[in-house]
């Protein structure tokens, strides 16, 4: 059994779609100093660093030395992880299992991108087999949009029951400094922006975006000493599905729901819907907030647009999901599944500010990449 650990600070920057103030490790630089901040703790308190990005998108090889500025890991251990569209919730996972593992009390995740400074969609399209797949499949847009054709086609689900959740999260990013996009979002705005991809409308997809989160970890003694309300990991779970797209199944997440089964077991938690205070979930469209939730066994397999147009996951429903205003508000991807670990576990700590929720007691972070995969951590505000 490893050891206990909880998330005893959070930093991120002011993300936007150009950050031209401040290059890729000025970016981390701004991050890390944030978190050690929130931690009131100072670099050499740090024994482990874990980074990582998409490392194809900036073509920067060995990220792990060439941000050693930034990170401030001089002489410090430091482990590089890449996972595609997951990278921040498996830096997250990584942070969290190398204090488990006893090996390192203290450890700091940061997680990065300088979009701008990328060919994104270029970058995501070599996932799919060049002769097969590609020519359909290429960049974010088409999966997500062949996903929710088939979903609404078997239960009934529609555009607007994706405009209601990109409104949500549009307007919950007001309450949110450091969101890429801020602005005021109506479910008629969302139907009427401009069509990408059949069913997905511009306002229904996220951006890309410039930024950095760092999130501390620590074991339970340093964690009780170091802070008065860690935010305690319950649970930390992966599951990969196969890599072809023709060979997933489409109108459910098969990895989403082993997943967060597992996860639920491991947090002991037998109904998500009622026992879950609030969700960080890493909905890359506003679609995936409506097909996902069958997914996280919060109702059967084809009811959550009814969820969903009852308001259900809104701040004041039964389960606020994306108070941040989640990643169609913001998405440096590499940094992106740790600012989730980041907002939920500030959401325990009641640190979150004007999009805080009240009395949080349990939180679930999803993470998302590409081909499918997935991961689940479920944070808390008691010992585990």
């Amino acid at each position: 059994m490893g050891k206990r650990v909880g998330i005893i600070g959070v930093g991120q920057t002011h993300h936007a779609a150009k950050r031209l103030d401040a290059s890729g490790v000025e970016l981390i630089a701004e991050a890390v100093t944030r978190a050690l901040d929130d931690a009131e703790l100072t670099i050499k308190d740090i024994d482990a660093i874990v980074i990582g990005n998409m490392d194809h998108f900036e073509n920067i090889n060995y990220v792990d030395m060439w941000a050693v500025d930034g990170l401030g890991a001089f002489m410090k251990p430091v482990f590089k992880v890449t996972t595609g569209g997951t990278t921040g919730t498996t830096l997250g996972a990584c942070g969290y299992y190398h204090c488990a593992s006893g090996l390192f009390d203290v450890v700091m995740a940061v997680g990065w991108e300088k979009n701008s400074e990328s060919d994104t969609q270029a970058a995501i399209a070599t996932c799919a087999n060049p002769t097969l797949e590609r020519d359909f499949f290429a960049g974010a847009i088409g999966p997500l949009a062949t996903e929710y054709s088939m979903y609404m086609k078997a239960y009934g689900a529609t555009e607007e029951d994706a405009a209601i959740v990109a409104a949500r999260e549009r307007n919950n990013a007001l309450n949110n400094p450091y969101a890429h996009s801020r602005q005021a979002v109506t479910v008629e705005d969302v139907l009427n922006s401009p069509m990408l991809s059949y069913p997905i409308k511009f306002l229904d997809m996220c951006p890309r975006s410039d930024g950095a989160c760092a999130v501390i970890f620590a074991v339970e003694e340093k964690a009780k000493k170091l802070c008065p309300r860690p935010a305690w990991v319950h649970a930390s779970v992966v599951r990969h599905d196969y890599t072809h797209f023709g060979d997933l199944e489409w109108t459910f997440m098969p990895t989403l729901e082993r997943a967060s089964a597992q996860a639920y077991k491991l947090a002991g938690i037998t109904n998500p819907l009622k026992e879950i205070d609030v969700a960080e979930l890493y909905l890359p469209a506003s679609t995936c907030g409506v097909k996902w939730m069958d997914s996280l066994w919060f109702c059967d397999h084809g009811e959550a647009p009814k969820l969903v147009r009852k308001g259900t996951f809104h701040m004041d429903g039964e389960l606020p999901v994306n108070p941040s205003g989640g990643v169609i508000c913001t998405n440096p991807i590499g940094a992106t599944g740790l600012i989730r670990v980041g907002e939920a576990a500030w959401q325990v700590m009641g640190r979150a500010g004007a999009r805080q929720v009240e009395n949080v007691r349990l939180a679930l972070v999803t993470g998302f990449g590409g081909c499918s995969w997935s991961d689940v951590m479920i944070l808390g505000a008691e010992l585990p």
